[in-house]
């Protein structure tokens, strides 16, 4: 065997190829401008949490000047809704209430 080989062909005789060979060029992965995907614009969330509206008749003295008290809970259960008003009637000293209407929004 022959000692002096150049580099050239130790590479043929292991790989089997020499180096004017090319491989072929893998084709351009690049997306263009009309191949990408162009999102809509969202809309930003709402809060569109549960709400009941309470009416309640309030009156600062017994059988005096009444008003009308229109509260909103944003909760689905009637008997807190109800609570909730109350207290903010309270809140705003009236003593006296009565409930006229409970209504979902």
């Amino acid at each position: 065997m022959n000692e002096n080989l150049s580099e050239q062909e130790m590479r043929q005789a292991l790989f089997g190829t020499t180096n004017t060979e090319t491989a072929p060029e893998p084709q351009s992965q690049r997306v263009t401008s009309d191949q990408q995907h162009v999102s809509k614009p969202r809309r930003a969330p709402t809060s569109r949490s549960p709400k009941l509206r309470v009416t309640l008749r309030v009156m600062a003295e017994f059988e005096g000047m009444s008003e009308t008290l229109v509260y909103e809970a944003s909760t689905l259960s009637s008997l807190i809704a109800e609570q909730e008003a109350k207290s903010e009637a309270k809140r705003l000293k009236f003593k006296y209430f009565e409930l006229v209407s409970i209504e979902s929004i």
